[in-house]
């Protein structure tokens, strides 16, 4: 077989390719070569470097347990304040509608027809159970002192006989809130 065989051309004759090929091949970069190991080490340097890799895990661990519990955090920190943001974005378009059912409410107290004040009087039921919904609550304060944390006095009027002063006599709009938080104050008229 291997006389069939094209016959190998004198070295000089080659191409310069085949030359090149020919070539003895450079050292391999220092890369690529297998760290040099020391023969023999001693027992001591042998525990020597296993108390240092055992440290350097331990500090590892410690790292990763730190940046994962940041990592927990941040991830709690992040949804609950998507989850505020969104609530108080709903709350903010409720808040819009209040002086519309203020207006409603001011309709069906002047309204003389039996016919439009029952159908003002089922809009103002629709909106008092999306209110519900929302778990917003009417800040309606008659008889008890005025809280300033709930309510705005827009009139001190002179107590009548046998009335305290400081006592909420009248609610000029209603205000509302939600869990805890004042969305609207309640406008008062408050005795002196």
């Amino acid at each position: 077989m291997n006389e069939k065989k094209s016959k190998k051309q004198p070295e000089a004759e080659q191409p310069e390719a085949v030359q090149a090929d020919a070539a003895p091949e450079a050292e391999p970069p220092q890369a690529d070569r297998p760290a040099e190991v020391p023969a023999e080490l001693s027992a001591q340097q042998l525990e020597e470097s296993l108390s240092k890799a055992l440290a350097d895990a331990e500090d590892y661990k410690k790292k990763w347990y730190s940046v994962s519990a940041e990592y927990e955090n941040y991830r709690k920190r992040t949804a609950s304040d998507r989850s505020k943001a969104y609530t108080e974005g709903r709350s903010d378009v409720v808040v819009k509608l209040f002086p519309i059912a203020d207006n409603l409410e001011r309709a069906l107290a002047a309204c003389t027809d039996d016919k439009t004040g029952e159908g003002i009087g089922m809009v103002l039921q629709s909106f008092e159970k999306l209110l519900e919904g929302e778990h917003i609550e009417q800040i309606s304060p008659v008889g008890e002192p005025f809280d300033a944390a709930r309510c705005e006095a827009i009139l001190a009027v002179d107590p009548k006989e046998g009335e305290e002063s400081g006592i909420v006599k009248e609610v000029y709009a209603k205000g509302y809130m939600q869990n805890g938080k004042v969305l609207r104050f309640a406008q008062v008229i408050v005795t002196k």
